[in-house]
Formats: structure tokens, C-alpha cells, sequence
């Protein structure tokens, strides 16, 4: 999930092969034969998410011998009465009379993940994910979440953020995750890093990626030169990376750095399918522009951090230039306390809690 006003990243010198062209909501445009691209809204700051529709084939469940004509769906969008009607045109005008075989999930986030309940009984198909993701989808459906409530709370303020109105908002959002996935499929196929999926004529293979959430699986179908990224790989903004409360001296910054590189080797001819913002090519130079990204603010964070200790919440000017409301303020908060862990973790910054409870970061005396 991306909430943090969209942090832009340059994507100069990346290829768009589909110009400015965008599916019309309710309709797929095809992107690759037999693969197709969906985008539906969001309620956010970022206002879309790209889902995809690969035709498939599996053995009929019923039937012996027979085989089966339909749709593998990766992602699936919210649940929200607008997202419903979105999937139910898509079910006229795209799905030409065939079901849809499996569910594939990214990753548990509510863009991702919120319909799946929806679309998994509706067509009596199964829901294919990691098991972390799908273990996490289980507990913040239940409101165990890093999303609001008093852990959260908690956590900010000890990062140095007191303002107990702002608060106030974030204690109240501990449903906030199952007011968009109100419900979590009972089962599941368990997705393993480099495990080869089958999708009709093509064979993926799985490519885990850590930090932006516990276990995103993207989708790579080398002999085709396609990824499906997820969130893992964007063209233009940065994909969140945030510390939580379940988690507070975590280092998800490195681990999603660290995983980049299962991607580096990706021709530049291959085609990436993000979940936000249009296909393009050139993998590897997106790689590079994005270690630039968060080597500056590392780098922009050291230097207000020398010779004066801050905290996450003084330093958020630092890394978000405009203005923040409560909510883009709590995804701010986790990126902000990433880049921090990376620096502190890797011995550049000191960490030190105050006699007020606040965690205050700080550069070594040389």
C-alpha cells in the first residue's frame, strides 16, 4: 500500500512502448497475447491500480481429462461497491464467457488484496499467494494491524510525534485495513520464491521482494521478456517502505535495496507490469534510479543529523517536500523511520532514547 503522497523518482531514459494509452475503466487492453491490463480506482492520493488478466487453462474440477478455458486474475483492487461494479463490467466486456480459473494475489495489501474473497467465490476459483502474505492478510483483517490503533500509536510517539489531535485519528484507524478487505479466502496455494507457475502457454517464475511488504512474489516469464512487478519495481514513484510497531528495530529499506538486485539482470527488453503507473522497459535503469533515490535522502539524513540529534517526526521535511495530511503523515512516518534504521543498523547514526521516551537519531562523533 502506498499512501505517503507518491514520491516521484525521475524515470527519464525509461521506454513506454504504449505511449500514453490506458485501459478504459471496465475494459482490458492487451498488452502481450493472451495478457491483459485492467485499472481500477483507488480512494487515495494515488488514484489507480493496474491489475492483470492472463488466459489460462487448468483441469476441469469435475471433469477427468478435461481441460479447462479461462483467466488467471493477478490482483484484484479494494473492496468498495465502485471496485465490485468495475470487475462486474469487466465480466461483460472482457472475459468473453469464461470463468476465472485462480486468483493470484502480489501481496496483502488492501489495493491487492481486498476483493480477492470477492472474486475467489464468486467463481469457486483459489487464491494463490506466499504464506507471509497471506498470514498477514489473516491478522490485520482481524484489526491485528500496523495500520492505527494504541501499538501504533505508541510506536509515533516515540518517534516525535505528539500532536494529540493528529493521534487521536491514528488510534481510531485500527479497522482501517478490513473496511477494505472485510474478508480472507479460508485457503490458499502457497507461491515459494523461484517456484515456475504455468499460466496457459506461459511458465512465470516467482521472484520474492522484501521491505514493502512481508513477502511479494512478482511474476517473470523470461522466454517472453514480461514481469508483472507489483509494487516492487514502479516507473515513477517509490514504492513505500516503512517501519511498524509489530516490528520497531526492523530494516526493511536493506531488505528491499537487497532485493532489487533479483532483478538486476533483467534484459531491458523485458516489459514491466506495475501496479501503478504505465508499462515501460529499461529494468535495470529503473533499478539504478531508484538506489540513487534513497541513497540522497540517506545521504540528506545524515547531514541534518550531524551535530544535532533528530527524530523521525523532526526529519520529515527532510524527505517529503510539501505538506502532509494525518494519513499521508503515517506512511511518512515509516519511511522516514527506514531510512533512520538503514543508517543506525549499518553504524552511520547513533540511536538514542531521550528521558522523554523519544528515539533520536544522531551522526557519531568522529
Amino acid at each position: 500500500m502506498m499512501q505517503t503522497p507518491p514520491t516521484s523518482v525521475s524515470s527519464f531514459a525509461l521506454d513506454y512502448p504504449l505511449g500514453e494509452q490506458l485501459p478504459p475503466s471496465g475494459t482490458a487492453l492487451e498488452v502481450a497475447p493472451g495478457v491483459f491490463w485492467l485499472r481500477m480506482g483507488l480512494p487515495f492520493a494515488l488514484n489507480h491500480i493496474n491489475l492483470w488478466l492472463l488466459r489460462d487453462r487448468l483441469p476441469h474440477p469435475t471433469q477427468s481429462g478435461v481441460m479447462q478455458e479461462g483467466w488467471t486474475a493477478v490482483d484484484c483492487g479494494i473492496d468498495n461497491p465502485a471496485t465490485r461494479e468495475t470487475w462486474l463490467q469487466v465480466e461483460q466486456q472482457v472475459l468473453q464467457s469464461l470463468p476465472i480459473l485462480r486468483v493470484l494475489v502480489t501481496h496483502m495489501h488492501p489495493d491487492h488484496m481486498g476483493l480477492a474473497h470477492w472474486l475467489c467465490e464468486r467463481w469457486q476459483a483459489p487464491l494463490w499467494m506466499s504464506t507471509s502474505e497471506y498470514q498477514s492478510a489473516m491478522l490485520a483483517s482481524h484489526g491485528l494491524s500496523n495500520f492505527g490503533g494504541e501499538a501504533t500509536v505508541a510506536f509515533f510517539a516515540a518517534h516525535g510525534w505528539h500532536q494529540a489531535e493528529e493521534l487521536a485519528v491514528v488510534k481510531s484507524r485500527a479497522n482501517y485495513y478490513p473496511s477494505m478487505v472485510p474478508l480472507i479466502p479460508p485457503t490458499y496455494v502457497r507461491l515459494m520464491a523461484g517456484m515456475p507457475v504455468t499460466i496457459g502457454e506461459r511458465v512465470w517464475q516467482c521472484i520474492s521482494g522484501f521491505g514493502h511488504s512481508p513477502e511479494h512474489m512478482a511474476l517473470h516469464d523470461a522466454q517472453n521478456q514480461l514481469l508483472i512487478s507489483g509494487d516492487m519495481l514502479l516507473p515513477s514513484i517509490s514504492t513505500n517502505i516503512s517501519v511498524y510497531a509489530m516490528e520497531p528495530d526492523s530494516n526493511p529499506l536493506q531488505l528491499f535495496l537487497d532485493s532489487l538486485d533479483k532483478m538486476v539482470h533483467l534484459s531491458d527488453e523485458t516489459l514491466v507490469l506495475p501496479s501503478h503507473g504505465r508499462p515501460f522497459r529499461g529494468a535495470s535503469t529503473r533499478i539504478a534510479q531508484l538506489r540513487t533515490h534513497h541513497q540522497e535522502r540517506l545521504s540528506e539524513l545524515l547531514a541534518t543529523c550531524t551535530g544535532q540529534a533528530r527524530c523521525a517526526h523532526e526529519l520529515l521535511p527532510v524527505l517529503f517536500k510539501r505538506a502532509l495530511d494525518v494519513h499521508q503523515t503515517t506512511f511518512a512516518m515509516g519511511e522516514a523511520v527506514a531510512h533512520l534504521n538503514l543508517l543506525w543498523l549499518s553504524g552511520q547514526l547513533q540511536r538514542r532514547r531521550g528521558a522523554d521516551g523519544i528515539e533520536r537519531f544522531s551522526r557519531p562523533a568522529a
